[in-house]
């Protein structure tokens, strides 16, 4: 039997250390690419997006692989397997003499940072029944946590040199992949197992199990185009506010920080609050038309200063999507909420693969010297526009059938 406090404690380090790593690395990450690529903001722009889709795309694939993986030879080998690859990535990360070293880096870190199922299931396995919410409660807890951290400690130690923060981050990575293999029991029974299917494995199943509810499938469409403008944050801040505002790894890394702080509060408490007085479908409409109007002034903003600002107000647009997602779970029987939750992870890593493809090469386009007029702020209206989209899909979707809120 497995000890359920160090191991928990463990998976809770290792999966802060899986959004940790991803923090620390964004704001040095596009200007290492600039670097590495002579200082050329446009050729750095697409390698970006290429990297953020490539890193997501292995996230989408592996993630169900590494989970069944998992239930064939059990979490402990799948788990610590992942946590070694993702140290040498990050020795990798630091020494890459070339912009072709970045990118095997960067799939490799998107395969070994997929064993979020594997680590999800170890505590299924560890935890009784009635106390598993609070252990999948400590999942979105360390995520929070280090979404926090990561880019502020990341911004810091830019400071002292671009690669700087993977070394740190490879550093802290080994040793607790050094800390696992010592204290991490094995939480799969022999007799629980079963034989690996590449079925099992497949990351587009799940998404057919929504095309059963026309209802669901409106609002997962709203569910995809919020995601997608989201993710601008972490496929163009960094270039975005270089190029307007000069800003420096720790003015990127603060202001990251103030966006995983304050998505913490709304998430973590305010949404609640706030969605049982307005209600869900009001909270929907809120929260795409607050995204709407913060990216809107992202893109028209003068100063770096007023970033902040924007940033405290756009914060509202946190109570979208766990609205979204409520709603779509009163659509679907009890029985089918694991296939759908599923298909909603999915949605989330196509649109983690799409969004830097599609935000970067915005950019590039309308800073390119030989515009004009050059609009650096396009991308962010282009994500307005997506973010109001969503609304309109969502007020549709309501109208094909009766969902409560």
């Amino acid at each position: 039997m497995a000890r359920p406090k160090p191991a928990i404690i463990f998976i809770f380090i290792t999966l802060f250390l899986d959004v940790f790593g991803i923090g620390v690395i964004v704001p040095v990450l596009p200007k290492l690419v600039e670097q590495l690529q002579g200082n050329n903001l446009q050729a750095a722009t697409h390698s970006v997006g290429w990297l953020g889709a490539l890193y997501a795309l292995m996230q989408f694939v592996f993630s169900p692989v590494l989970g069944s993986l998992s239930d064939r030879f059990g979490r402990r080998p799948v788990i610590l397997m992942s946590l070694f690859g993702s140290g040498i990535d990050y020795l990798v990360l630091a020494w890459a003499p070339t912009i072709g070293w970045l990118y095997l880096a960067r799939i490799v870190s998107g395969i070994t940072a997929a064993n979020f199922s594997a680590a999800s299931a170890y505590i299924a396995d560890v935890t009784p029944p009635e106390k598993r919410a609070a252990g999948f409660g400590m999942i979105g807890a360390a995520f929070g946590l280090g979404f926090i951290a990561g880019p502020a400690v990341g911004g810091l130690l830019g400071t002292y040199g671009l690669r700087t923060p993977f070394l740190v981050a490879a550093g802290i990575t080994l040793l607790n992949w050094l800390y696992g293999a010592i204290v991490l029991p094995e939480s799969l029974a022999p007799e629980n197992r079963r034989a690996f299917k590449w079925s099992s494995a497949h990351p587009i199943k799940a998404l057919t199990a929504l095309g059963r509810w026309p209802v669901v499938m409106g609002l997962a469409w709203t569910y995809f185009l919020t995601m997608l403008a989201g993710n601008i944050y972490q496929s163009l801040w960094v270039l975005y506010t270089g190029e307007r505002y000069n800003w420096d790894s720790k003015m990127v890394g603060w202001s990251l920080t103030l966006v995983g702080v304050m998505a913490a509060v709304v998430q973590g408490g305010l949404a609640g609050r706030i969605l049982k007085v307005i209600g869900e479908k009001r909270g929907v409409y809120v929260g795409l038309l607050a995204m709407a109007v913060a990216m809107a002034c992202y893109g028209s903003a003068t100063q770096g200063w007023m970033l902040f600002g924007i940033i405290l107000i756009g914060s509202l647009a946190g109570i979208g999507s766990p609205a979204t997602q409520s709603m779509i779970s009163q659509a679907v029987p009890a029985d089918e909420q694991g296939a759908v939750q599923g298909a909603l992870n999915s949605i989330t890593s196509i649109a983690g693969v799409l969004a830097p493809l599609i935000w970067t090469a915005m950019f590039s386009w309308a800073i390119a010297p030989e515009r004009s007029v050059q609009i650096p702020g396009l991308p962010f209206y282009g994500a307005a526009a997506v973010s109001l989209l969503a609304a309109v899909l969502a007020w549709r979707a309501f109208r094909m059938g009766r969902v409560e809120g």
